[in-house]
Formats: C-alpha cells, sequence, structure tokens
C-alpha cells in the first residue's frame, strides 16, 4: 500500500485529526494588510467592488440595466394586475365580455419581450466578447486544485508553492508550531498562509486545472469564477490596477472540507512583484537564472590562447608516436 503524503501545513486531509508536525516555514517578504472595504465580504447586499475591466463592466451592465429593467418589468406587471382586478370586476361587469382576442394586444405582448430580450442581449454578447477576447498576458500563473487547498505555479518565473487555510490560534488541530490566522492576514476561513501575488496593472493569464475531483476558482472582486477539471485546461484572465488583498474560495463542492480552501491574492506594485519573485527564488521573465560556474582546466593543462584578428593559427605539430604502441598489434601476432 502506499502511503499517502501529508500535506506540508494548514489544513488536515481527515476531519478533526490534527496535522502532522512540520518545521516552521520563514516567510521573509511582508504581507500587505487587507483592508475591510474592498476584496472581501463586508455584509452589503450588492456585488463586491470590482477592480478588474471586467468586472467594471459586468457591474455596471448589472447595477444600471439589468436591476432597472427587473423594476420596470414588475412595476406595469403589478399596474396591469391590478387594473385588470378593479376594471373587470364582476360588480363593475355584471354581463361579461365576449371577446375572445385583441389583435393589437396580441401584438403587443409577443413584440415587447423579443425587444426586452434583444435589448438584454446585445450588451451580454458584448460582455463574453470582451471575457472570451483577453489581451496579451504579461504573466501566465498555472493554479491547481486539490483536496482540500491550491497549488499556484509561475512557469516563467520559476516559482511554485502551495497555499492552506490559516487555522485559529485556538483550533485544536494545528500544531504548535503552525502559524495561526491574525487580523493581518485577513478573515476567518478567508486567509491562506501563502498568498497568490499578482503585479498591479499587468494582464494576468490563469490556467485552472485539478488533480483530483472538480473545484472552483472564484475570486468575487476580479469577476473571476473559472472550474477547476481534472485533466483539463481553462484559462481565465484578469488586470488589477489597485494594489490591495482580495479574498475568494472554492465554489464547487469537492468534499468534507470544500469549505476550507480559501484563495488569497495580493496585488502589489511591480517594484514589489520582483521583489517577492527573487525571494521566492525566481526570476522575471526573460531574466535565465544565475548559472554556475564554468569548469576549471584540470592543473597541469594548458589552455590554448585566443586568435588574434588577421593572424593565421598555425596546426599543431603532430605528437611523437610511441614505437610500442603503434607495433603492439605487430608484435602480437
Amino acid at each position: 500500500m502506499t502511503a499517502v503524503a501529508t500535506p506540508p501545513a494548514g489544513t488536515a486531509q481527515n476531519p478533526g485529526q490534527p496535522d502532522a508536525a512540520q518545521p516552521p516555514k520563514a516567510n521573509p517578504y511582508e504581507q500587505m494588510a487587507p483592508s475591510p472595504d474592498i476584496g472581501q465580504p463586508n455584509g452589503g447586499d450588492g456585488i463586491q467592488p470590482q477592480v478588474t475591466p471586467i468586472g467594471e463592466e459586468a457591474a455596471y451592465f448589472h447595477n444600471y440595466w439589468l436591476l432597472p429593467l427587473c423594476a420596470i418589468i414588475s412595476i406595469v406587471v403589478l399596474a396591469l394586475l391590478l387594473w385588470a382586478m378593479i376594471r373587470y370586476r364582476r360588480g363593475a361587469n355584471p354581463v361579461p365580455s365576449r371577446n375572445s382576442h385583441n389583435t393589437l394586444i396580441e401584438v403587443i405582448w409577443t413584440l415587447v419581450p423579443v425587444l426586452i430580450l434583444v435589448g438584454i442581449a446585445i450588451p451580454s454578447i458584448r460582455l463574453l466578447r470582451h471575457t472570451y477576447s483577453p489581451p496579451p498576458a504579461d504573466l501566465t500563473v498555472k493554479v491547481t486544485g486539490h483536496q482540500w487547498y491550491w497549488s499556484y505555479e509561475y512557469p516563467d518565473n520559476g516559482v511554485q508553492f502551495d497555499s492552506y487555510m490559516l487555522k485559529e490560534k485556538n483550533d485544536p488541530t494545528r500544531q504548535a508550531n503552525q502559524r495561526y490566522r491574525t487580523d493581518a492576514d485577513g478573515p476567518p476561513l478567508l486567509a491562506a498562509d501563502n498568498r497568490l501575488v499578482l503585479p498591479a496593472g499587468k494582464v494576468v493569464k490563469f490556467i485552472v486545472t485539478a488533480d483530483d475531483v472538480i473545484h472552483s476558482f472564484a475570486v468575487p472582486a476580479f469577476w473571476i469564477k473559472q472550474d477547476a477539471n481534472p485533466g483539463q485546461l481553462h484559462e481565465t484572465w484578469a488586470k488589477v490596477d489597485r494594489p490591495g488583498v482580495y479574498f475568494g474560495q472554492c465554489s464547487e463542492l469537492c468534499g468534507a472540507r470544500h469549505g476550507f480552501m480559501p484563495i488569497a491574492v495580493e496585488v502589489v506594485p511591480p517594484a514589489e512583484f520582483a521583489a517577492w519573485i527573487a525571494s521566492k527564488g525566481g526570476h522575471m521573465a526573460g531574466a535565465q537564472p544565475a548559472s554556475a560556474p564554468a569548469p576549471s582546466a584540470p592543473s597541469g593543462v594548458s589552455t590554448p590562447a585566443a586568435a588574434t584578428p588577421g593572424t593565421a593559427v598555425a596546426n599543431p605539430a603532430p605528437a611523437p608516436q610511441n614505437p610500442n604502441v603503434a607495433n603492439r598489434a605487430t608484435q602480437a601476432k
């Protein structure tokens, strides 16, 4: 039987079973403190404040087109119901009408819904076109969902790591040497030990997949909700101009600890992003990692000098033959 590896930190795979003891991990990068008014639930009834172009367009479509349209339709239908109840009540119409149809009314109740659907379809299709026609990416991040944590990989930067939920200080399943959640990390159930760090003002392409069951990578402030399916690669993108900390969660029922898969994203200026990449042992895209020095020549072996331009280089004289070696085959016969 093959032993199942214990996650390095954060969340026990079996509910109620403590995590295995792990050495404490140093975090040389100073994390940004989250802001309660953005990037996390704030108790409001509407959509979270959006920080991406797609999110802003979708929120505008929802708040200033769909909601008013729903309100107008509801008011009109309610007015028609009240008018019909009063106008055609039994007391006002002792002799009921014999009309079976009305051509004008039938044309109206056919055309009006069609026009409403066309009015909704045009901005919807435009939003879908913008969503699935992203600009060229400045950064690529591969997101992999596991039961029950996330893995992030920056293939162009040589960085990859796992991200687990930070437990509360009094959680009985937390090991003494595991870092517990503080207010500087984020709200309960949303704070993670390793945040996904992105550069502000850059187009980030997410390649989303899973290695066990279906998960869903969702960050409400980015207007992102992308399923992660085993054996499939899905793509989404975001461009965040405002630095800050943004939280999300797995949004697909994926097992016993589905509610303990937070997503913590920290957006920083490009210079700080480069420093974070360096702190993880990576390199910026286009820059090659430091290579090992070339091996030195063994002692006693001379290195030929470089030729001077315009000077003919003479071929070295052949080494003298060893008669014993040259005539060994003849002597053996």
